[in-house]
């Protein structure tokens, strides 16, 4: 890398606090407990989907493809809500009208006994990650203009991942008091869900107009954010740098190359190295291991600029040498190896889009990332699945000759213009 993106994000100026008076520190924080609550919500459903689904007398072959339409739906869609973001201007309403979605459709799964009703409403679920997820990371991407690009997003994923260790710790709580009641468990889900709907609800009264965090601009009153009509086009009408699809190429070859919990957890089981009952409490200790590299990586990312996403494609290619051994203390490395590159995955990743692409595209630019990205990983947990069953060396070799390649195209993205500076300079 020539220059690397900028200390990606760093600000020189103060945390300003625009109109609302919450400084980004605070508001990236407060942003970060939203996620947090909700994903106590959505993380405790999605902890018991399957056997929800069985109760109500799905096959493995209608939970399988619930659960796959639901995944898809989260993030090909994103195709659709992320231009229309930036075309609209109402990143708030995106937001909002997500969070909505997620909290209203996994209580109403403990309300009902009809099959069909619940898949649709965990379909449902899913569909309000993809609504949300390109604005809510557009009007994060102007905060961490002031924290630091990886700060900002590492303390973001950091708090969500709060949530997802405590969201499925929650319900099989309440599972075991009430004696496997689905009900109970996840009507519980209702009130981190209220919390966190009043919460955004909140933040967006508080902070009408994050994107002059971005600017600097702290001297116009706090009003609701009105786009005007031409800027409002310019999202997905104008066309996304080159030097984004080139980064979107690497993150799609990295999460093809990158083995689910899923399939990990299957070997742990089927090897007999681990009972199913300690399968949860491995998955909460990658996501303890998530954040702290989430957090680590993003300040590193700030300091170093993109050369710190080498280790990515390196921790993605240990991970099936480590994990699918035939012993236990390698392949529990491997589990938290795999923790370590999601928790770069969710934050540093993430960051660098910001840094690639101007505001007026960056949620048409997070809509097609997180298309890409998520066929990525569900190719790459088909991949990882099928090969396990056919050669465990063949696995291996496959993971290491696809992170290479997406290496290679790492480097060709850091030798072209410093994206941070690129990214804050043109109008977008």
């Amino acid at each position: 890398m020539a220059h690397g993106p900028t200390p990606a994000g760093a600000s020189t100026g103060p945390s300003v606090a625009p109109a609302g008076h919450l400084s980004a520190w605070r508001f990236v924080v407060w942003f970060g407990v939203v996620a947090m609550l909700a994903d106590v919500v959505y993380e405790g459903a999605r902890s018991i989907t399957g056997p929800l689904l069985a109760h109500l007398g799905a096959s493995a072959l209608v939970v399988g493809v619930v659960t796959g339409v639901g995944e898809a739906s989260a993030f090909v869609l994103r195709l659709v809500s992320g231009p229309l973001a930036d075309r609209t201007g109402r990143f708030w309403a995106w937001a909002i009208a997500g969070y909505g979605l997620t909290v209203v459709s996994v209580p109403l799964l403990g309300l009902t006994s009809v099959l069909w009703v619940a898949s649709a409403l965990i379909i449902s679920e899913r569909i309000g990650k993809a609504v949300r997820q390109p604005a809510k990371d557009t009007l994060l991407s102007h905060a961490s203009a002031v924290t630091g690009r990886g700060r900002g997003f590492a303390v973001h994923e950091a708090l969500d991942q709060a949530g997802a260790l405590v969201g499925p710790l929650a319900v099989a709580g309440v599972l075991a008091v009430t004696g496997d009641d689905y009900g109970p468990a996840l009507l519980t889900l209702a009130v981190p869900g209220a919390l966190a709907l009043a919460l955004v609800v909140w933040l967006r009264v508080r902070v009408p107009r994050p994107a002059r965090y971005e600017r600097g601009d702290t001297s116009a009153p706090a009003a609701p954010e009105r786009t005007p009509r031409r800027a409002r086009g310019s999202g997905d009408a104008a066309r996304l740098p080159g030097r984004f699809w080139v980064y979107a190429v690497f993150a799609g070859l990295t999460m093809t190359g990158f083995a689910t919990f899923g399939v990990l957890s299957f070997h742990l089981v089927s090897a007999g190295l681990l009972p199913a009952s300690a399968v949860p409490v491995l998955y909460a200790a990658a996501m303890v291991v998530d954040a702290v590299a989430a957090v680590g990586t993003g300040w590193a990312y700030d300091r170093y600029g993109g050369v710190v996403l080498v280790f990515l494609p390196v921790a993605a290619a240990l991970v099936p040498a480590l994990a699918f051994s035939g012993t236990l203390a390698p392949a529990l490395a491997g589990v938290l190896v795999w923790g370590a590159a999601l928790g770069m995955q969710e934050s540093t990743l993430k960051a660098t889009v910001a840094d690639l692409v101007g505001p007026d595209r960056r949620a048409t630019a997070y809509g097609m990332f997180g298309a890409v990205v998520g066929v990525a990983a569900a190719a790459g947990g088909a991949l990882a699945g099928g090969l396990y069953e056919t050669s465990v060396p063949l696995l291996v070799a496959v993971t290491v000759a696809l992170q290479v390649v997406a290496l290679v195209v790492l480097v060709r993205t850091l030798r072209r213009a410093p994206p941070g500076r690129a990214a804050r300079r043109a109008p977008g």
